[in-house]
């Protein structure tokens, strides 16, 4: 098939998603596809066409290491003139000209439905979730109401804004709302760590997430179609799950599947699932959780286009029960065009 790979865009998560587009394909060149990684906000110009375009740009192996640091977002589109149009020149017309496009994007409109809703539009084929499971799944205060109304325990939480007058006490974990890859996000132990963290987290986000915070082990779980993959157990070397120890290889120690009691695994992995169909995810996804000392089961927040850099955790997963990562690859490909 003729596929084209997205990647990059406008996102805090432009650099996990160019490692993860890389990856995904080169895995399907070793599929016998023809692939062409591109660039959601660059595009190729005077391109009209998946042929041109891989005439000119397709290449044999991609390559991309994610920076230990968040990319800076005001210079590249600096360097572009300025220009702050998400999708870049050509883009549809290439797209619209492929069997089917891979969203290899993390964050922006790439996971928050505006993007699958504008495929939609243009009659474009893409794998994973639609519009409204990537927009469910990217806003976690509405994630996390919907998990509380259908009985999932979650941390307890409140909502600010940049105006705020609140009063929150600490310990907190501080979010953005809308942003992933644990960009933004902080586990504050005492009020001067909390304020410091709000005024962080605004730099992302018009919305601020407050958790409580919770002392535990923390894991994640995989869907696949409606296959639950095995619990991966994350263990950080240093502090907590975040950007850097997500992407930089040896950060983390991940263990799958994880050494839980089958009870407490049949339990994580049932609700993995119904999380997965109430946010009406589609094709695969990732549900992350806490489980604390009492072996309470909290979660935290799902994926709706998990990781695929060589450190991520679904193909992990997937590689336990036998699916290496040319064939996830392949897998979500098939199961996105039924």
């Amino acid at each position: 098939m003729k596929i084209v790979v997205l990647a990059g865009g406008l996102s805090d998560e432009r650099d996990v998603s160019l490692s993860s587009g890389s990856q995904i394909a080169n895995a399907l060149i070793s599929k016998g596809h023809q692939v062409l990684l591109m660039d959601l906000y660059l595009g190729y110009k005077g391109c009209e066409s998946f042929d041109q375009a891989y005439a000119k740009y397709g290449r044999e192996e991609y390559q991309y290491k994610v920076p230990n640091v968040a990319p800076d977002l005001q210079q590249l589109i600096r360097e572009n003139d300025h220009r702050e149009n998400e999708i870049g020149e050509q883009v549809i017309p290439i797209c619209q000209t492929a069997d089917i496009v891979f969203l290899g994007l993390h964050g922006g409109i790439g996971e928050n439905g505006k993007l699958q809703a504008f495929l939609d539009l243009n009659g474009i084929h893409y794998t994973g979730s639609g519009y409204k499971g990537s927009l469910l799944a990217m806003d976690k205060i509405v994630s996390k109401e919907i998990m509380a109304n259908n009985g999932i325990k979650t941390p307890k939480w409140s909502v600010i804004n940049r105006d705020h007058s609140e009063t929150i006490k600490a310990p907190a974990v501080v979010k953005p709302n809308d942003n992933g890859s644990s960009i933004g996000v902080k586990i504050a132990e005492n009020q001067t760590e909390l304020e410091a963290a709000i005024e962080i987290a605004k730099q992302y986000s018009d919305t601020i997430l407050i958790e409580e915070k919770i002392i535990g082990r923390e894991f994640s779980v995989g869907v696949l179609g409606e296959q639950v993959l095995p619990i991966i157990e994350l263990i950080p070397k240093q502090g907590f799950y975040d950007y850097e120890n997500k992407y930089q290889a040896g950060a983390t120690e991940e263990i799958t599947p994880a050494q839980l009691e089958d009870s407490l695994t049949q339990e994580m992995q049932a609700i993995a699932l119904k999380v997965f169909r109430l946010l009406d995810l589609k094709v695969y996804g990732r549900i992350d959780f806490l489980l604390d000392d009492e072996n309470h089961i909290y979660c935290i927040e799902a994926n709706s286009l998990p990781g695929m850099t060589p450190t991520s955790l679904l193909p992990q997963e997937a590689e336990v029960v036998g699916i290496d990562y040319e064939a996830l690859c392949q897998q979500i490909v098939d199961l996105s065009l039924q």
